[in-house]
């Protein structure tokens, strides 16, 4: 992958809401990474599964190294993380961290705890990254076809990844449903 071929956004976390939410950012015309944490079994993984059903074809680069999938993405990075809420989202962080640029922005898509957002926000800024914490709701087919985004932590953060957010969020009289 060559510098001009950058992806616009990564996204980690290839279960259900993962999945759907990549398939969503890239019917939108974003060019989207996806990494997985976990392995599936032995004989196919996690993101191999993915890129070799739902994702062929599409605009989607699939990474089995952390490393690769965040060289992968066009600085300031954008990386969502769909993981379970709570320790995995922090060990996650810490995983990232060593990997990023000044600047670069982690969304915890994951419905986290309000005061653990905020504890990430002054965790991420410490090292000179941006963090949003923001809810999705509406389950399988609202990741695929749209999604209720609410966003919360730094807000310089969050206007730098508003356009793909409202992007992929739902529609109420014409208007995102992200706030």
């Amino acid at each position: 992958m060559t510098n001009q071929n950058k992806t616009d956004i990564g996204l980690i976390g290839l279960a259900v809401m993962g999945e759907n939410l990549a398939l969503n950012m890239e019917s939108k015309g974003w060019y989207v990474s996806v990494y997985n944490r976990t392995v599936l079994g032995v004989e196919e993984g996690v993101v191999d599964r993915f890129m070799n059903s739902r994702a062929k074809g599409k605009n989607i680069e699939g990474f089995t190294d952390i490393k690769a999938f965040v060289d992968s993405i066009a600085t300031p990075r954008k990386i969502m993380m769909m993981v379970r809420a709570g320790s995995p989202v922090d060990e996650l962080m810490e995983q990232l961290f060593p990997l990023l640029s000044p600047g670069d922005i982690l969304i915890d898509g994951g419905n986290s705890n309000y005061e653990d957002t905020n504890r990430r926000v002054k965790l991420a800024e410490s090292k000179g990254f941006l963090f949003v914490g923001s809810g999705v709701s509406g389950g399988e087919e609202g990741a695929r076809f749209g999604p209720s985004i609410m966003p919360g932590g730094n807000g310089e953060a969050y206007e730098s990844v508003r356009h793909i957010l409202e992007a992929i969020a739902a529609r109420a009289m014409g208007e995102p449903c992200c706030a």
